[in-house]
């Protein structure tokens, strides 16, 4: 499977991928970005032409290309095509009435530098507050997330921060918090700001003895002691929570932005 495009391929690859889900099989991934030249352009129609070859099977090809004259290039191999900008833009340009510009790269332009600079503050925000490193500035966030160790609040953190320009800061629930009944002393004035993430405990397990093999902190009873207590916490103090057992970041980040109601763009 090929995902060209005169920019990063991320587009393409989103797009292929979402499709490709509904098939149970797999596939060999490979991201041909930037292919915005005609020297570049034949390059990867040979790649393409290659992999048919090289195993007698056309090749699926999702393709972002703007440019008519590279987008020709790469149609005349021998794949199985999805152009995704001939099937879409085409159609609506007869729609509205008017020219796309086909501009190239425009779906990842950071002309709009104060989308861009919102961005870049957002992920410098959530790495300074991640697993409660600091507590300056957590009127500013836009959302707080809290749970055990290792219930995935750092990577959605993280995808919140890169895709949605989100500030999301991330504490742990610790045992010493349970011992004490109450939230980090940092947290009750923000809990209009909370969302929780909870976690079967068997999952954590495993995921716990890939860090800390043996360990009283990977042990399955005291990931059921902890997963527990989190939730009987998050029940009390009215934080909304969900668990990220069976659920992509994708869906984490996206259940988070309905509760919140931050109306964000994706990047």
């Amino acid at each position: 499977m090929f995902f060209v495009s005169d920019g990063t391929g991320i587009t393409a690859e989103t797009f292929g991928h979402s499709v490709l889900t509904q098939f149970d099989l797999k596939f060999k991934q490979i991201r041909l970005p930037f292919i915005d030249t005609l020297d570049k352009a034949h390059e990867a129609a040979r790649k393409i032409n290659d992999a048919f070859n090289a195993d007698g099977t056309r090749p699926i090809v999702f393709s972002t290309l703007v440019q008519a004259e590279l987008a020709n290039v790469v149609f005349k191999t021998k794949g199985m095509h999805m152009d995704l900008i001939q099937t879409f833009v085409a159609p609506l340009e007869q729609e509205l009435g008017v020219k796309s510009t086909h501009t190239v790269g425009r779906s990842h332009n950071i002309a709009d530098s104060e989308e861009y600079k919102n961005r870049i503050e957002a992920i410098n925000f959530s790495l300074a507050h991640d697993d409660g490193q600091s507590n300056k500035n957590l009127s500013t966030a836009d959302v707080i997330l809290v749970g055990v160790s290792r219930s995935g609040k750092t990577p959605t953190s993280l995808y919140l921060a890169m895709q949605y320009g989100i500030k999301a800061a991330n504490y742990p629930l610790i045992p010493d918090d349970f011992e004490r009944g109450h939230l980090p002393s940092v947290l009750p004035e923000f809990k209009a700001k909370m969302f929780g993430l909870s976690i079967a405990p068997e999952r954590l397990c495993e995921i716990r003895n890939e860090r800390r093999p043996g360990s009283k902190y990977a042990a399955l009873e005291n990931c059921r002691y902890e997963v527990n207590e989190a939730e009987a916490m998050m029940k009390r103090e009215g934080i909304r929570w969900l668990s990220s057992t069976a659920k992509s970041i994708e869906e984490i980040a996206t259940t988070i932005l309905q509760e919140i109601k931050s109306d964000v763009k994706i990047y």
